[in-house]
């Protein structure tokens, strides 16, 4: 009997502040704000809700302080039905948090502040050994220690699953984890750390940087924003998707959406364009829902 499909995230946990204003402050600006709200974060924990969302088992492996803070992204991860059981308390560090300032078209910048999610490593990946040795597609961050996202793509790779990274923040993917990684998924910013190439706006360039990502990585995702979607794997196999047009409210979580949904439809097996294209309509949903709303 072929097992259930399994997606386990391995990373980022934040409490996020969510500032609304006219504007984001300019340095030595105050700016007067018109509301905020908390709400779960972290790329980590973004991609599970996104993936479990799909129907499709999720489990989160993280860790968080025993906190209000931890406790509230405890709470809302078992509410949205991803498997919080391998979320470690730590005992030292505070749980991670970031402030995200909106203005008003919907672009934000943000702080993040790490805390517990540094702590994250070996230990976790022994305590999580059965989980992934039965996980379909392992989702990495880069928010979290490059040992730590080695030991977890290690554990999977040798059961046989797939790991996907999504290499944002931008940063360089070492050695030791690249040799793990069967899919990477890049924004525009980070394609041009990666790939080398000087800007990537059009989904033309999108490919190329795909492209030459290729000759690293097996499969590769260059999501463009506006633009769309592009693809590329070291078979020679291109895969171009325009944007779906929408209103945008508020791009926020918009590359973690496409994260978790693409997950989940490759562990369930579809081909890849039905996948990119399912994930591309749903980032499309979540840039057209206002915050509030979410």
């Amino acid at each position: 009997m072929t097992p259930a499909p399994l997606v386990t995230v391995f990373g980022s946990l934040h409490y996020d502040i969510a500032v609304m204003g006219p504007a984001r402050p300019r340095k030595g600006e105050t700016v007067t704000g018109t509301s905020w709200h908390p709400k779960s974060g972290g790329k980590g924990g973004n991609q599970a809700v996104s993936s479990a969302r799909t129907g499709i088992a999720t489990s989160m492996i993280g860790a968080v302080a025993d906190d209000d803070f931890g406790r509230f992204l405890l709470a809302s991860l078992k509410r949205q039905n991803v498997d919080e059981q391998f979320v470690r308390r730590d005992a030292l560090q505070p749980t991670g948090m970031s402030v995200a300032i909106f203005d008003a078209e919907g672009d934000y910048g943000a702080v993040i502040v790490s805390g517990s999610n540094l702590t994250l490593g070996s230990d976790d990946v022994a305590a999580a050994q059965n989980l992934l040795s039965r996980t379909t597609v392992l989702v990495l961050q880069s928010e979290v220690p490059d040992a730590a996202n080695v030991a977890a793509a290690r554990a999977v790779k040798r059961a046989g699953g797939r790991v996907l990274i999504n290499a944002a923040p931008a940063r360089s993917v070492s050695d030791d984890l690249q040799k793990y990684v069967d899919i990477i998924v890049v924004n525009a910013i980070e394609a041009e750390m990666l790939a080398g190439v000087s800007v990537v706006e059009t989904l033309d360039g999108a490919l190329e940087a795909a492209k030459l990502l290729a000759r690293v990585y097996p499969e590769v995702v260059v999501t463009a924003g506006g633009a769309g979607v592009a693809y590329a794997d070291r078979n020679g196999i291109e895969i171009l998707i325009e944007a779906v047009k929408v209103k945008v409210e508020s791009t926020h979580g918009a590359g973690d959406e496409f994260i978790g949904v693409l997950a989940a439809e490759i562990a369930y097996g579809r081909p890849m364009e039905a996948a990119l294209r399912t994930a591309n309509a749903a980032a499309a949903r979540l840039v057209g829902t206002p915050e509030s709303a979410r």
